[in-house]
């Protein structure tokens, strides 16, 4: 597998990936859509349909890895050169970053006409006294939800736990799987099956922290956000952001350390 072939499969994958997991999450968020207030198990399905679409996308070019965690966890498990790890996260990063942009553009009417709403802003009623807009500051502003994740909770400790052991999950069960021809990532069933996997991880495991699970997915589009001219978009909650990098990358070493030891 070439350079370029990583560059290309992990661009396209993950931009794909996010575009589609953001969008779900922009179209139950935002107020002037037709799905605005779907709910949860909407969102979970949306992200397991994501990755399955990214995947697919980009298996047969870089082996769909689109998370820097089950990168991770290939390398330690040992299919996949160390070498080639730093390329596969900067791709990964590139490809975030690109779909939450396309977000923005699919939901630019939605986005200004949420942004600009007095529900969201805080504008007064007469005679009422004015009051700052939602959002403002540092912590999570209020479409920030739509480009990265949050917990419910906010306690480091339990947060990174949480993120690890969610990412554990998603990594061990695609480490034992088939892989592709090469070796070193998704098959064609494995992608259905890791889809799957993304969707239970959601419903059962997402409601602490959100579930970032990967990383780019988390970092690339809270990126975004703070780029973005966004009217009224409040803070990206940099605080918490080391926390949804920090948790996956130990969940994904992890279960490539457990693989060799228990499985190989």
């Amino acid at each position: 597998m070439s350079s370029s072939d990583i560059f290309t499969g992990e661009v396209v994958g993950t931009a794909v990936l996010i575009l589609l997991g953001g969008g779900v999450v922009a179209a139950i968020t935002l107020r002037r859509s037709k799905a605005f207030a779907a709910g949860w198990v909407a969102i979970c399905f949306g992200w397991g349909m994501a990755v399955l679409t990214g995947a697919y996308i980009s298996i047969g070019v870089s082996g769909a890895h689109l998370n820097p965690a089950v990168t991770l966890g290939l390398a330690v498990k040992g299919d996949t050169e160390w070498g080639d790890v730093p390329l596969y996260v900067a791709s990964q990063m590139l490809g975030a970053m690109i779909g939450a942009a396309l977000v923005w553009l699919t939901y630019f009417g939605q986005f200004y006409a949420h942004l600009t709403s007095r529900e969201v802003i805080g504008e007064p009623e007469a005679g009422e006294s004015s009051a700052p807009p939602a959002g403002a500051g540092s912590g999570p502003g209020p479409v920030l939800g739509i480009f990265s994740t949050a917990p419910e909770i906010r306690n480091a400790a339990q947060n990174v736990l949480t993120e690890t052991i969610a990412t554990f999950v998603l990594v061990i069960a695609i480490l034992t799987q088939g892989l592709n021809d090469e070796g070193n990532g998704l098959g064609v069933i494995g992608a259905l099956i890791t889809a799957l996997v993304v969707v239970g991880i959601g419903l059962s495991l997402g409601g602490p922290t959100g579930y970032a699970i990967n990383p780019a997915r988390d970092l690339g589009p809270r990126i975004v956000h703070a780029l973005l001219p966004l009217p009224n978009k409040g803070g990206s909650d940099w605080s918490y952001a080391w926390v949804p990098v920090i948790g996956p990358l130990l969940g994904g070493a992890l279960a490539g350390g457990l693989y060799n030891f228990a499985f190989a």
